[in-house]
């Protein structure tokens, strides 16, 4: 028998998706402002926080994702966010380098729990109803539903930065992940996944080990791992560096830092919500996420450069909103997507992870060479660089035959 509407698995994941995202979308507002003014960290320090938090994804994605495929997903979720909670609450209590490093290492253990996992929870529990048809819409509608929580937590915890302090909107942000982990621990059942009872070490083995075997003879799933690396080289130095950059083009003071980033945040999550909602509807056709794949990084590298060569804030504004805003919003969601239709169920999680870690090879390897480019030549040509990798990233899946037209998963 179907769950009642109220345990239905799509609204608890979207309804999850959105507090997900107004936590974690308002807590990067606040820890930014935290770590440029008060602690006051330079360009090459604020990658290297970011390099930290992806040298911890790229050791643990892999393997945290074989303990969803064998053990819970909902499990690994549950544990995602008691760590994440952790990190993000020992963030907002120091303005010393190597604490804040450590607390980004936290932060990217516990990212790789849920990473691939919620996808994977999802997708299988459809598959329990009978409601397989639905997954590609839900996940685009579950970005957008990111997108407009990230709205309204911008607005929260911007906020309360404003008005008690930076440092108790982070540490309010981790203790709310904390109690979203017990919500999920409560509500999420998993009724389409069978845990390995016995031979966990075997099991895990054998499903790492599929992942790797489809993720190597799928051209298709090869083609956005490599996209992906490339297009992720620069986004590290986009995501880390661009309050930096607001600030020298003279970031008002008045109302207060917060309220300016977190009104241009807003801003863009709001287009964002709308482009997805415009993705969500044309996600099904032959080939689509490759089209819309190219687009979203066309636009990131516009966006790159006007960014790059903004002659005051405003236009550094205008820059952030299109690559960040709008951009950023859909390109992760078509590639997992993408790959979403290529895996099959028992290594879904796996590949997914395998995702996730072509994510951080590109930001370990990127994002260290642009951070020393920017310490050294300066942003707007840091942000340069970073439109040329998106660029490589569109043009390689542009001129691929793979994706094309959609062939059955080899």
């Amino acid at each position: 028998m179907q769950p009642a509407k109220a345990q239905d698995p799509a609204a608890l994941y979207l309804r999850w998706s959105a507090v997900w995202s107004a936590i974690m979308r308002g807590y990067f507002v606040v820890v930014l402002i935290w770590w440029v003014v008060d602690a006051s960290l330079s360009p090459l320090e604020l990658v290297l926080l970011g390099t930290a938090l992806e040298v911890s994804v790229l050791l643990f994605e892999v393997p945290t994702g074989v303990v969803a495929d064998t053990l819970s997903r909902k499990g690994s979720i549950v544990i995602s966010h008691f760590i994440m909670g952790g990190g993000i609450i020992m963030s907002g209590l120091t303005t010393s380098f190597v604490p804040l490093l450590i607390s980004q290492v936290l932060w990217g253990l516990g990212w790789t729990f849920s990473s691939g996992a919620d996808v994977a929870w999802i997708t299988d529990e459809l598959a329990f109803l009978g409601r397989n048809s639905e997954v590609d819409r839900l996940l685009a509608a579950q970005a957008r539903w990111k997108q407009i929580g990230g709205t309204f937590g911008i607005i929260g915890f911007g906020l309360v930065g404003w008005l008690f302090g930076v440092n108790v909107a982070i540490v309010g942000a981790g203790a709310m992940f904390l109690l979203l982990g017990l919500a999920v621990w409560v509500r999420f059942k998993e009724h389409g996944f069978t845990r390995a009872e016995s031979g966990h070490l075997q099991n895990s083995l054998a499903i790492f080990r599929a992942g790797v075997a489809l993720a190597r003879r799928d051209r298709q799933i090869l083609l956005i791992l490599s996209a992906t690396m490339l297009l992720n080289s620069g986004a590290e130095a986009i995501d880390r560096l661009f309050v930096r950059h607001l600030v020298d083009l003279g970031l008002p003071v008045r109302p207060d830092p917060v309220a300016w980033v977190a009104g241009i945040t807003v801003i863009g999550s709001l287009a964002g919500a709308l482009a997805l909602r415009w993705v969500e509807h044309r996600i099904g056709g032959e080939g689509a996420p490759r089209r819309l794949y190219v687009m979203s990084v066309g636009l990131a590298v516009v966006g790159s450069l006007v960014l790059a060569a903004a002659p005051d804030v405003f236009t550094g504004f205008a820059g952030t909103f299109l690559v960040r805003g709008v951009a950023f919003a859909v390109i992760p969601v078509v590639a997992a997507m993408w790959v979403n239709r290529r895996a099959t169920s028992e290594v879904r999680a796996t590949v997914q992870s395998f995702l996730g870690q072509a994510e951080s090879v590109g930001e370990i390897s990127g994002g260290i060479v642009l951070g020393g480019l920017a310490q050294t030549a300066g942003l707007p040509l840091a942000f340069s660089a970073s439109a040329t990798l998106f660029f490589l990233s569109a043009w390689l899946v542009f001129r691929s035959p793979a994706g094309k037209v959609q062939s059955p998963a080899a």
